[in-house]
């Protein structure tokens, strides 16, 4: 970024937040975070913390904003994001999305900040197009143990939809496919955790279904880089897809992880659960035409990177 702006980060603990206030700071700005520490962790902060331009309040984003600035972005990064953390708090979950979201874009609305909305690939769902467009509109099951992630991201959206079309508030929705590196809680659920887990503890690793249903993994320094254009430009008027397009099927992702550890401890195969995505790939066309972005780190080099941190 250019100059020097002040920013509101909520979930600024969690993983993802957590990098991203370090590179707000390292360009000078001045960062305001947010956490109630649900998933995130003071030790994600700690480098922060001794920055006099960091700002950090322990606080619940649906209780309201506990500070009195004028931002000039306000960025939700606040929301459970694996499936374990929010199964086992799916009011939260939804409350965070929808009334969180409410009250920050009125706190925007009024301070005239522009706000960057953390959604997700999950919007999608189980998706019947591939790879997945912008304009897909997405196979969710609305009743189901993922529906308090998956339909709370896309009330999220349509709040967001809501403010910029009455109020013409300027909102950039980005959906993040997977993404992993340092700062990923052990315990998170996602196949990437649990894999090195179980290598650590020389189990076997669980393969769900057959294993062939794909992701693609996205390392969180190109996560960040996206983000940092983003708050650099403009606001585009359409969700956007940051994601690494190199597909992976789950059993290729099992057998990479084995061969860069030097394990081999075979596989357990169990159920396919409820509503699992059998393909998850992003279409980047449209970052890569606005913000002229594309990821740069590969799948091989990023777990190399996760296993020697």
């Amino acid at each position: 970024m250019r100059s020097a702006k002040k920013i509101l980060v909520t979930g600024g603990a969690g993983f993802i937040g957590s990098h991203l206030c370090e590179a707000l700071l390292s360009q000078g700005n001045e960062v305001y975070a947010l956490d109630n520490l649900s998933t995130g962790c003071l030790a994600n902060i700690e480098n922060c913390l001794l920055s006099p331009h960091f700002h950090f309040k322990q606080a619940d984003v649906c209780d309201g904003v506990p500070f009195d600035e004028a931002f000039d972005w306000i960025c939700h990064f606040a929301s459970p994001a694996s499936p374990d953390a929010y199964r086992q708090n799916p009011i939260g979950t939804i409350r965070v999305n929808t009334e969180g979201t409410s009250l920050l874009l009125e706190y925007a609305r009024h301070c005239q900040a522009k706000v960057l909305l953390a959604s997700t690939s999950e919007v999608y769902g189980d998706p019947e197009e591939h790879p997945q467009r912008e304009n897909y509109w997405g196979y969710v099951n609305s009743y189901g143990e993922r529906a308090c992630y998956d339909e709370g991201k896309r009330c999220a959206e349509a709040l967001c939809y809501a403010y910029t079309h009455t109020y013409g508030l300027q909102v950039q929705i980005i959906r993040i496919f997977n993404t992993y590196g340092p700062r990923m809680q052990a315990t998170d659920g996602r196949v990437i955790c649990n894999f090195l887990e179980q290598i650590v503890r020389g189990e076997a690793l669980s393969i769900y279904g057959s294993g062939e249903q794909t992701r693609s993994f996205q390392y969180i320094d190109d996560l960040i880089s996206a983000i940092m254009l983003i708050l650099s430009r403009e606001v585009c008027t359409s969700p956007m897809n940051i994601g690494n397009p190199e597909e992976c099927s789950i059993i290729e992702l099992a057998q990479l992880l084995s061969e860069l550890t030097g394990t081999k401890l075979g596989f357990k195969y169990r159920p396919m659960p409820l509503d699992d995505p059998r393909r998850r790939c992003p279409d980047i066309s449209l970052a890569q035409k606005t913000l002229g972005w594309k990821p740069v780190v590969s799948l091989r080099d990023g777990l190399l990177k996760v296993i020697l941190s």
